[in-house]
């Protein structure tokens, strides 16, 4: 469906049953991901959840009314929020995603029931590692075009999207030179918001003096070889969230949900359960 959320048309889709808990899941990538991202790692707790996956501001099909920042995100967050009628929800991210729902919980502590983060940080501190890990992996990567899509320097949607090819070997746990690179079949590209994301905004989001003030229940899952937001990120939030939890997948890069499905999805449940009290299960 289509709605005109805080004067920008989003594209929602509304999974689930309408009167069981919320989850709003916002995709990672701005300018690159859409809601078939969050839907395909959240969309099977519809079968208890109520969830709610959309193409953000400035990606997919959604409209690109300015603002494109961390602030407006996280009002259309709310918006979506109010919108399905409930005074609280869970709020889950993945990369990308889930910076603007650590924000979220900061801005609306009254509003979140737990925080379901996968594969992300609280800084882009460590954005310069994962350039060297990038260097390291030798996957044929060309770092100077890395480089460039690091820094925002992108001309165009068909510029962005050869950017895109051009890291995908970084991304999961083992690759196999003779796959190739995969056609980006979900992905809408959109230069000016990439640019924006990783002009403006990337460089000063650091929110680790603040972990502390999270005080709902949060999962944190990330895999092993995830090359741009790693374990050691998984960790300081684990460190900065008080009773979070972190769980590590051992055969998975960046992607979790996709590469180690079925312990990813069960460990996400079991806390779910754990959180609902929910013991039969």
């Amino acid at each position: 469906m289509r709605l005109l959320i805080n004067g920008n048309e989003l594209e929602v889709e509304d999974l689930g049953d309408r009167d069981a808990p919320v989850i709003i899941a916002h995709h990672g990538a701005p300018g690159l991901s859409t809601r078939a991202e969050p839907k395909a790692a959240w969309g099977a707790l519809a079968d208890t959840y109520r969830v709610i996956v959309f193409d953000a501001r400035g990606s997919g099909e959604s409209g690109s009314a300015p603002p494109l920042t961390h602030d407006q995100w996280v009002a259309d967050v709310d918006a979506l929020r109010a919108w399905a009628g409930v005074d609280r929800v869970v709020v889950a991210g993945g990369s990308y995603g889930g910076f603007i729902a650590l924000q979220y919980a900061l801005r609306h502590p009254d509003r979140v029931r737990a925080l379901l983060l996968r594969d992300t940080a609280a800084t882009d501190d460590f954005r310069a590692r994962a350039r060297r890990r990038a260097e390291e992996m030798g996957r044929g990567v060309d770092l100077a075009e890395l480089d460039r899509m690091f820094t925002g320097q992108v001309s165009d949607d068909a510029d962005l999207r050869r950017l895109w090819l051009n890291i995908q070997p970084l991304y999961t746990h083992d690759h196999d030179p003779a796959t190739g690179r995969a056609e980006p079949v979900t992905m809408r590209f959109h230069a000016a918001t990439h640019r924006r994301v990783f002009g403006p905004d990337m460089p000063v989001y650091d929110i680790r003096d603040r972990l502390g003030e999270i005080g709902c229940p949060t999962l944190i899952t990330v895999g092993r070889a995830d090359w741009i937001t790693p374990v050691e990120a998984g960790r300081e939030l684990a460190d900065g969230i008080p009773g979070s939890r972190l769980v590590i997948f051992e055969h998975s890069g960046h992607s979790p949900q996709i590469e180690e499905r079925t312990a990813w999805l069960a460990t996400v449940r079991a806390f779910l359960d754990d959180m609902e009290g929910r013991t039969d299960q």
